[in-house]
């Protein structure tokens, strides 16, 4: 989303994530080990993003934000992973286009990262023809990320098939993350016995301070709901934030969150560490 132009580099290292904020509570036995006992095999991650649409407030064409894909994704290669992506309808997917470094705005021209993924036809590739979500098997993979941008808000605030699909993978033990608007998706999952998946949990999502200077930045309404705002009405979940567009990303449990597009290299980092390197 809008927001000042840093670069995506990890914060340093603290007891719950990366930058840490004097809310978040230290880090349990759980969260400090791994979640998957062999470390021999090649870990396989689902990247979930959102399909193109249209923004009901603007009337913008949206979709994900680059960097939030990308990334991440350059993060798990590294680390040896299979990385695959899919998404609520399958099909191409549409970035956000203050999100992509050829837009004409200029203002994410400087993420060399999503310029050379675009322009690679190996890598831009994989963001066509995209997995239809309810044709994935949550048990082939060993962690889950849904990534933000605009998109999110439209396309997977609703969706009670990809609810369903992180939730089971939830319970099942498996790493599961979303970040930025990705993180709408929280406000609604609810786990088998019916409670919601946040309840008891302390996460993080695109802040009211992030929203509010996006709308003074665009001088118009963008979103129609502010994530910060939501989560704060329920008084069963810890919701917490950062410094404004500043990467930040923590862990509770198998639990995985990031606050803004700045955020997703330190919530891979902490999916890393989860599954044992």
């Amino acid at each position: 989303m809008f927001g000042h132009r840093k670069k995506n580099k990890t914060a340093g290292r603290t007891t719950e994530g990366f930058c840490q904020t004097e809310e978040a509570q230290p880090e349990t036995d759980q969260q400090a080990q791994p979640l998957l006992e062999d470390q021999n095999v090649t870990r396989k991650i689902l990247m979930i993003a959102s399909n193109a649409a249209t923004s009901p407030v603007t009337g913008w064409p949206i979709g994900f934000w680059w960097a939030e894909l990308t990334h991440p994704w350059m993060t798990f290669n590294a680390a040896g992973y299979s990385v695959d992506i899919a998404s609520p309808y399958g099909g191409d997917l549409l970035g956000d286009g203050y999100s992509d470094p050829e837009d004409e705005s200029g203002y994410s021209a400087d993420d060399l990262i999503s310029l050379g993924f675009k322009k690679s036809p190996k890598h831009s590739a994989l963001l066509t023809n995209t997995k239809k979500l309810s044709d994935v098997d949550w048990r082939d993979y060993d962690a889950i990320m849904i990534i933000g941008g605009q998109g999110p808000m439209v396309t997977m605030y609703n969706d009670l098939v990809l609810q369903k699909f992180f939730a089971d993978a939830y319970e099942a033990g498996k790493v599961v993350c979303a970040i930025c608007h990705g993180t709408c998706v929280l406000l609604k999952t609810k786990l088998s016995d019916g409670s919601l998946l946040i309840k008891g949990k302390t996460w993080t999502g695109f802040a009211n301070s992030e929203e509010a200077f996006a709308e003074q930045a665009a001088g118009m309404k963008i979103q129609p709901f502010w994530i910060e705002s939501e989560a704060r009405q329920n008084d069963e979940t810890n919701f917490i934030v950062a410094q404004r567009f500043a990467p930040f990303a923590l862990r509770d449990g198998n639990l995985i969150t990031g606050q803004q597009q700045h955020s997703g290299v330190a919530a891979a980092n902490l999916m890393i560490e989860a599954l044992g390197k």
